[in-house]
């Protein structure tokens, strides 16, 4: 899986929110304490807005904050806000495919790539991040060797 500097800037700006659930944070505020670009930040947010994952007030005790408890909302929500689907081949989603011959199962391997992708980042909340407490399911991934593997 291939993740763009707007999703990793997406889910660290949502994870900053969840981190402070009991205020509105200056869009300023999330671009220090993330290092994102603010202008990027800006269209990230918009885009988080769109969605209805993140809602803003203006004033002096405005900026952001989510929509819902972070413990509502998963890694996989913000994902497919700013990128859509978590998985998919030449723009369609897995299931969709066909191949003819010998190259037949190949949709089946990617309906599997997507179902393990889900695996981890449906069942990690903005809660989880934020509180550095990862589900079990990540805990175990992340002990095996091959995990750590760069190839």
């Amino acid at each position: 899986m291939r993740l763009s500097a707007k999703a990793d800037y997406a889910l660290r700006a949502a994870i900053e929110l969840a981190a402070h659930p009991d205020e509105h944070v200056k869009m300023e505020r999330i671009a220090a304490a993330q290092d994102i670009p603010l202008r990027f930040l800006e269209h990230i947010l918009l885009e988080l807005k769109h969605a209805q994952l993140v809602e803003s007030r203006r004033g002096a005790e405005g900026g952001y904050r989510l929509a819902r408890r972070a413990e509502e909302l998963t890694l996989a929500d913000v994902i497919r806000a700013v990128e859509g689907p978590l998985a998919n081949v030449r723009g369609l989603r897995p299931e969709a495919l066909e191949y003819a011959g010998s190259a037949a199962p190949l949709r089946d391997v990617f309906v599997a790539m997507r179902a393990s992708v889900r695996t981890v980042l449906e069942h990690v909340t903005l809660a989880d991040v934020a509180r550095g407490e990862l589900p079990e399911v990540v805990h175990e991934l992340v002990r095996d060797a091959d995990a750590w593997s760069p190839r």
